[in-house]
This record gives structure tokens, sequence and C-alpha cells, in this order.
């Protein structure tokens, strides 16, 4: 068998060109056992990227440069140059050139992903705020790439311990409880099942579903969204497929250690899930975008202008997103030849 061809080719994007985003895909593939798992290829800028190992103080290490994914070294990080001028670094700022060439690898790197020539995408952090323009209206990656891709998007924050999905992603938290009704949690329970069964291999998974108020509601006491939208929706969804249970209060939930007993946990927006989930797990926890027809991850932490050219950046996280997504690949191919091979039960006369 061929070990190369059957690498998974793993698009990368750059992120903010002066955040932490090079250093830790630089960091991460100074380390040669990558290659054993994987084709590398960052959308970016060669100019940049040495730049940044410069600053960096790396001696040993560059990025071997291609036109296309085609010509892409299997034993090499390679990089495609997504733009061929001049552009300023200013490590540690929030700059426009951050966002504007912060999209121009993603959605180099997009297209590619589209056209098959890429197996999945692995992002780099951007600046929500920087990356703004009128080809990006969009709160984040996610809402982003389910326009791109297709699909229905679930945020689902994964480490080797904890599962957890938001129903309510980036949107202000005064607009939560109009945004969690019936359809939206049925939708994101759903999505939630369904990757936990095709991209994790859980035959029948258990769910822990959050309250939206203090203490679950108190049945009714501080809020009403768990008698009325909530519970109606578990009594539904726990069949024969998952076991659905909840709604837990948030609080208790997570400090008495009651997140140990489920496969994932839905929480119903993003603070609610993501503080617990980086408290427990930062630096080894991966974004992941469920629901869409290709895979994409990204590392659990933002640009870090703070630390940015500093050489401190932990490229943990970064590396764990790349290992995830090369593994949902995987199963997923796995689980879709099994469901093609699947034998019909026999007539009986």
């Amino acid at each position: 068998m061929n070990v190369t061809k059957n690498k998974v080719k793993v698009g990368i994007t750059i992120g903010d060109i002066n955040g932490i985003g090079l250093e830790v895909i630089i960091k991460t593939f100074s380390n040669h056992d990558m290659f054993e798992f994987c084709t590398p290829i960052v959308y970016g800028s060669s100019k940049i990227a040495s730049y940044h190992r410069k600053a960096l103080n790396i001696n040993d290490f560059s990025f071997f440069r291609i036109n296309n994914v085609e010509d892409a070294n299997p034993k090499k990080a390679n990089i495609i140059n997504c733009w061929s001028e001049e552009v300023p670094v200013n490590l540690g700022e929030q700059t426009p050139e951050g966002g504007k060439y912060a999209l121009k690898s993603l959605q180099a790197a997009v297209k590619d992903l589209k056209e098959g020539k890429i197996d999945v995408l692995v992002t780099a952090p951007i600046n929500k705020k920087n990356i703004q323009s009128d080809e990006f209206e969009f709160p984040g990656h996610t809402e982003y790439l389910e326009k791109e891709l297709g699909g229905k998007a679930l945020m689902l924050m994964v480490s080797e311990n904890l599962k957890v999905g938001v129903v309510t992603g980036h949107i202000p938290l005064k607009d939560v409880a109009q945004k969690v009704t019936k359809e939206a949690l049925k939708e994101k329970l759903e999505i939630l099942i369904n990757s936990l069964k095709n991209d994790f291999i859980i035959e029948k998974p258990k769910i822990a579903v959050l309250g939206l108020n203090p203490h679950a509601g108190d049945k009714g006491t501080i809020g009403t969204e768990e008698l009325e939208i909530i519970n109606p929706v578990l009594e539904e969804m726990n069949t024969k497929k998952a076991i659905v249970l909840g709604p837990y209060s948030a609080d208790g939930f997570f400090g008495s250690g009651n997140y140990k007993n489920f496969d994932a946990v839905l929480a119903m927006y993003h603070d609610q899930g993501l503080i617990p989930f980086k408290s427990l797990s930062f630096g080894q926890g991966v974004n992941y975008t469920a629901g869409l027809p290709f895979v994409r991850t990204s590392p659990d932490h933002g640009t870090a202008y703070d630390i940015a050219g500093k050489s401190v950046a932990d490229e943990s996280s970064f590396r764990a997103a790349i290992f995830a997504a090369i593994d949902i690949f995987r199963n997923r191919k796995n689980e879709k030849q099994l469901q093609e091979n699947k034998l019909e039960p026999a007539k009986t006369r």
C-alpha cells in the first residue's frame, strides 16, 4: 500500500497575520513526526511566514513553496502563496491588514476544500472585528463556513474527556432567550447525535442538556423556558437513537463532575458551555464545526495579540485540532464504507 497516497491532506489557514496563528503552525510542523499522519498545505504567504520564523528565531524550519495542492511534498510543510503584494506585519496589533489577509487565506482554502483538493480544513484564529467586510459579514468562522459549505452547523468543543455544543453561538446575551426555541434545540440535538454517531463512532450517545436559567428554572420559579421549551424537546428526542437527559443546572453539573457520565453536553449559549470547557480543557481543546459536509477544526484559543512574536504560544491545541480533523475524516470514511457494504436482512419465505 502506498502510505503517501493515503495520508490526509490538511488545508491550514494562517488566521490574523499579527496574531499567533503562524507561530503555532510553525511550532507544530517543526516536529517532523507530524508528516507521518498528514500532508499539510498552508494557505498564506511565504514572505509573512519567513517574517514570523525570524521573529521567533527558528532557524531549522522552512516551508516548501508550491503553486497548487498537486505539487505538495508529503514530507514537508507546504505553503501556497495566496497573494504576491508586500504586506506589513505588526505583531500584536489589530490592523485592517490582519483581517484582509486572514480572509484571503480562508477563501483560498475553502475553494480547494469544496473542489476536493484537500481533505480537511484547520483554521488558525481570526479577529472577528477586523475581518469584517463586504465579503465577510459573519460573527465568526462557523457561520461563514455554514454558508459556504452548506449544511447546518453546530459549534462543538472537543477534548479527550469532554464534548460541549451550544444551541446559540456568537450572538449578544440579550438575544439568547428568544433564540432558544423548540425548533432550534431540536435541530442542534439532531446534529449532535448524528455527529457523535458518524464522526466519533458512538453507537448510542448519552447527552446531557443544560437549562437556560439559573438552577434550570427551579420548576418555573426562575423562568419557564425549561418547562415550556426544553422538557418537551427532551421527551421527543430521548429515543432508541440516543439517551437525552436534563435539563441540568449548569453550575452544579460541571462542579459535581456529572459531565463525566455523558458522551456530550449541549449548552444553551456560548459562555455557558465554553467557560467550563476551557476551564477543564484549555490548551488541549478543539473547536469542531459539526453538521457540515466537510471537516473543519480549529484550536480553542484566539489571536492572542499580547504574546504574538514572543515565542511563548503553546501549539498543543493547534496540534490537537489537526489530529481531530484527521480522526473525524477517517471515521466518516470508514462509516460510509460500512454503510455501503451493509448486508440487507434476509427475507423469510
